[in-house]
């Protein structure tokens, strides 16, 4: 049995990943201008760096927002087509080994699902995401790179940026710590510096996404989510949801490869 690689392919970005069985053997990311490139060139380039020829795929299963753009089968291996949000689902489950969970799919914007073993409901969207982050940062910070504002944002002081419970009431309020967020941005110093501006607008973004997950999971009866996507390679992605799982009993998971998620559901999954 050969190899099977799975393509999550963005506006501009192209996740793959290949596996032998259940076994993860590699993955890269590749940026480029439109769809077609960048599958193309995350194809060629996860090729390149693990040595593979194409009689060694068995099948491609591509996903994402420009799944529909390259037509037909790439480089004359047999490509099927897998539903983003099937993909999505099973990823998050593999990855953090549930069963069922809402996964959560931070990306540009942000997809909620319900997922199970053998079933995959879309619960919402939001325009919320990592474009809301970046666009936000370009108009604070004058910085668009996503890894330059996470790299930023790891010596700001939330205290600095934002009023908690703490801030506006002396006596403990059931159900909240003193460190639970009141209002984002609330409290902006004058002295706040550009590293406190960047963690604040990765908290809000978090924060919002994550209240969203909470309301899903709780309508939904379930203990469990799973984020997922580009955005979690920020290193305050666990940190933030860490005191969600605290605050609402829910427990938030952020699992290795979290980034590859969509790429791991659309190899493991049947065509969809």
């Amino acid at each position: 049995m050969g190899i099977i690689v799975g393509l999550d392919i963005g506006g501009s970005t192209t996740k793959v990943v290949g596996m032998d069985g259940t076994k993860i053997i590699g993955n890269k990311i590749v940026k480029a201008d439109d769809p077609v490139t960048s599958a193309f060139g995350a194809l060629g380039k996860f090729m390149d760096s693990y040595d593979l020829k194409i009689s060694h795929i068995e099948q491609l299963k591509i996903t994402g927002v420009g799944a529909s753009f390259p037509n037909g089968n790439l480089l004359g291996i047999p490509t099927v087509r897998i539903s983003e949000f099937f993909a999505t689902g099973q990823g998050g489950l593999f990855l953090s080994g549930l069963e069922h969970a809402i996964v959560v799919s931070m990306g540009t914007g942000t997809a909620f699902v319900e997922a199970t073993k053998q079933e995959v409901r879309h619960i919402i969207g939001s325009g919320v995401g990592g474009g809301a982050l970046v666009g936000l940062a370009n108009c604070a910070l004058n910085i668009r790179d996503f890894d330059m504002i996470a790299d930023m944002a790891k010596e700001g002081n939330l205290n600095h940026v934002d009023l908690t419970i703490g801030d506006i009431s002396h006596a403990a309020i059931p159900g909240l710590t003193m460190d639970t967020t009141a209002s984002n941005f609330g409290k902006l110093q004058d002295d706040a510096t550009k590293s406190d501006i960047a963690y604040g607008l990765f908290n809000m973004v978090f924060q919002s996404i994550g209240t969203m997950a909470v309301l899903a999971a709780r309508n939904a009866g379930i203990k469990d989510v799973v984020i997922t996507g580009q955005a979690t390679k920020a290193q305050m992605c666990n940190t933030i949801y860490g005191k969600f799982s605290e605050l609402y009993n829910i427990n938030f998971v952020v699992p290795q490869m979290s980034e590859f998620a969509t790429a791991i559901g659309a190899c493991i999954a049947e065509s969809v």
